[in-house]
């Protein structure tokens, strides 16, 4: 069935009561099947369930009951109390978890002394079964009951591993106790293994403390980003008088005082006063900008000395630190492709592991001599506590998060985890010109008439105004002083200019290539000026009627002062560069010269933006494109990596899967750095994970018995299992440290 994805709903819930990867697996599953849903993705990270459905066929109710039908949950509450009532949640589970963990240590402490050292002191057995039932049967309750709910669905996970192995353990122990005869009348001795079954609950509690711990800090930059957005402002009222609201009350129109030191709330336009506010959360740059009247603030950013009054304009979801914490949870919620086939191995992780328990049980049994059964019967809850589906689950995403968390530190907004693990693939980056490399910012530097004769500067000053191109405004602002006159029948040219009708004559502005194309001559004094500006890569527009050139001019956009630099970066990267622009070839010439770039097209259109990209696809190359205008747009959505200046248009940025607030190109080699450092980080953690597995296994199931008698403890494989999640989100946290 083809489903059109605008009649969809995106959303985004904490998923609660998961305890493994194999847990995100069994909640994802479950959503996907639901009648109604397109997608379903969950990120046991971050604990989200990203889900894409028909809100005609379903409902987040539906959904939560399903999920609820697994032994999880759903919250479903209003995004703007989600953040806070998960956080109360986070911290009640942090303090239950903490206090549970003290309780098992203390309680385990004895048994171990005792089973280690005093094994034959007088009723020593049933003092370790009075200190230990506490640590399985209360302190470690909620293995076996999520291990039932998972049984009564025909899934296992982590939990089932634990209840088994503890479970067995511990059955096995308080059997061994009370009919000690039983293995006595066979010539065998009634060992019990109280102090493993306590000492393995301890160290998952206490393994489970340090990782909700660690992935507390690896989700520290969205914390830091809401962080930024006071809690009430200053609201002046009709009347003039000053009134503090809570930030959700503010409204669109409402005037809002900042005084200084304070954080702006919402963005805004500045209506009186001026100030230097500090944007670096934005921007990355820590150079405080000077804002006066009818300049744009930013929620999030920090007025400086003065005060001054806004008026609001975006609040609530809309405001750009609300989209840029949003893009940030999304882009840390999605998987990379490398995920998704962890996913699938953690999927029959759990059954696959209780089948070699089983098996090690039964070679044990056939092998194992008159010990076999006790022998055969530890090294299986051994394997069953070696194996752990927490590390592999955990490697991806906790990688992702800090490295999508770091880029958001430094100015580089990251939409997809996809995005983040291609970017060190990229070899061939194709830049737009205009307000990418350079500051966007275009100016009329001359202007020449035809014989000197200026009569129709107001038919240019009327086309232009009309028209939307950012060289359009740099001539209306140079005809300030000029008054505008009535024109018909606009239309603009895309890719070469627009014309107009006055008095039933026809008027062209634009490239040399749109006077060609309507037979329009040109004169050779206005030629030779042209000739000239292009050779000092100025670009040349054309104003004409329906039959001669009646003036040129020449309009300049300063290259920005770090493009040259970061040009130089990354092609010592071995990055190949490409510039695009729809100016003429003198320009495009000029600024490739000094800007160090090798590969040029001049008086591109649109259109053919996005065919060279795929030329290039076709190459063999993995293409980044960088650009900032509707124009790009196409040639984004179609490049393997798209990154978008955040000083350009929306759609641009919509379009693009990385945005450089700050527009400053030596962000993007920082970008593929971060790309490499993550994807690096992320091989280290599956290696680490699957080594750790292949090793403990097989050394837990016995296999080093037959050559050196060594059998592993059981409880020293609870502590591996521990140590290799917080190793693997240490590892992850390593990420940060770097530059």
């Amino acid at each position: 069935m083809a489903i059109n994805n605008q009649n969809t709903k995106k959303d985004t819930f904490p998923v609660l009561g998961m305890t493994c990867a194999s847990c995100a697996g069994n909640a994802e599953s479950i959503v996907k099947h639901e009648p109604g849903v397109v997608n379903a993705s969950v990120n046991f990270a971050t604990g989200n369930l990203t889900v894409e459905y028909l809100p005609n066929l379903t409902d987040v109710f539906k959904l939560q009951k399903a999920v609820q039908g697994v032994g999880y949950d759903l919250l479903v509450e209003d995004e703007s109390k989600q953040q806070e009532t998960l956080e109360t949640i986070h911290a009640q589970k942090y303090r239950m978890l903490k206090n549970k963990t003290i309780w098992a240590l203390v309680l385990s402490l004895p048994v171990v002394i005792i089973g280690m050292f005093f094994m034959n002191m007088p009723y020593g057995n049933e003092i370790m079964w009075l200190f230990s039932t506490p640590v399985v049967l209360w302190l470690g309750r909620d293995f076996f009951i999520n291990a039932w709910k998972q049984a009564k669905h025909r899934s296992a996970n982590m939990d089932t591993l634990v209840a088994l192995s503890t479970g067995i353990a511990y059955i096995f122990s308080v059997f061994n106790m009370l009919f000690a005869s039983f293995w006595e009348q066979r010539g065998l001795e009634a060992h019990v293994y109280f102090e493993a079954a306590a000492v393995i609950i301890a160290f998952i509690l206490l393994g489970k403390l340090l990782e909700e711990k660690a992935k507390g800090n690896t989700s520290s930059a969205i914390k830091k980003l809401m962080g930024l957005q006071p809690k009430t402002v200053l609201v002046i009222e009709a009347d003039g008088t000053e009134k503090q609201k809570a930030i959700e009350d503010v409204n669109a129109g409402d005037t809002i005082l900042v005084k200084p030191g304070e954080k702006i709330a919402v963005d805004g336009m500045v209506t009186s006063g001026s100030s230097y506010v500090d944007e670096s959360m934005l921007s990355g740059e820590p150079v405080s900008i000077l804002k006066n009247e009818n300049e744009k603030v930013f929620a999030g950013t920090i007025n400086q000395k003065g005060s001054f009054q806004f008026r609001a304009v975006k609040v609530g979801k809309e405001t750009m630190l609300a989209q840029i914490i949003k893009m940030v949870q999304d882009a840390q919620g999605s998987k990379a492709p490398v995920q998704k086939l962890v996913d699938k191995i953690a999927g029959i992780f759990v059954p696959v592991v209780i089948g070699i328990a089983i098996l090690t049980f039964i070679l044990w049994l056939i092998l194992g001599g008159e010990n076999g059964v006790v022998q055969g019967l530890l090294a299986a809850v051994t394997v069953l506590v070696i194996a752990c589906p927490c590390a592999l689950g955990l490697a991806t995403p906790t990688a992702i998060m800090v490295g999508v968390g770091k880029g958001a530190e430094n100015g580089i907004l990251i939409k997809d985890a996809e995005s983040l693990e291609l970017a060190k693939k990229v070899n061939a980056i194709v830049l737009d010109k205009t307000g990418t490399i350079t500051e966007g910012r275009p100016q009329v530097t001359g202007i020449q008439w035809l014989n000197n004769y200026d009569a129709t500067k107001n038919i240019l000053l009327s086309i232009e105004k009309q028209s939307e191109h950012p060289l359009a405004e740099a001539i209306v602002k140079q005809l300030d002083d000029v008054a505008a006159t009535s024109i018909s029948m606009f239309d603009s040219i895309t890719g070469k200019g627009a014309k107009a009708n006055h008095n039933n004559q026809t008027y062209y502005v634009g490239n040399k290539k749109l006077l060609a194309d309507n037979n329009i001559t040109i004169a050779d004094e206005l030629l030779k000026q042209a000739d000239e500006w292009g050779k000092q890569s100025k670009t040349v527009i054309w104003f004409s009627d329906s039959k001669q050139a009646l003036s040129v001019l020449a309009i300049s956009d300063k290259i920005k002062e770090t493009s040259v630099q970061a040009i130089k970066e990354m092609q010592d990267m071995g990055i190949e560069l490409y510039m695009l622009t729809g100016d003429n070839e003198a320009t495009a010439k000029a600024i490739a010269g000094q800007t160090g770039i090798r590969h040029y097209k001049a008086e591109v259109l649109p259109q053919h933006k996005a065919d060279f990209v795929k030329e290039l696809q076709q190459q063999g190359k993995v293409v980044a494109m960088v650009g900032d205008g509707i124009n790009d747009s196409t040639a984004l959505a179609t490049a393997d990596v798209s990154i978008a200046m955040g000083k350009g248009s929306d759609i641009a940025m919509d379009v693009a899967k990385m945005t450089i607030i700050s527009s400053d190109l030596t962000k993007i080699p920082q970008a593929i750095k971060l790309s490499k450092q993550t994807v690096a980080t992320i091989k280290q953690n599956l290696f680490w994970a699957f080594i750790y597995n292949l090793i403990g296994i097989p050394i837990a199931a016995g296999i080093l018995y037959p050559i050196n008698g060594f059998l592993l403890n059981p409880m020293i494989a609870g502590a591996a299992m521990a140590l290799s999640s917080v190793s693997v989100i240490s590892n992850s946290l390593r990420l940060k440290l770097k530059e």
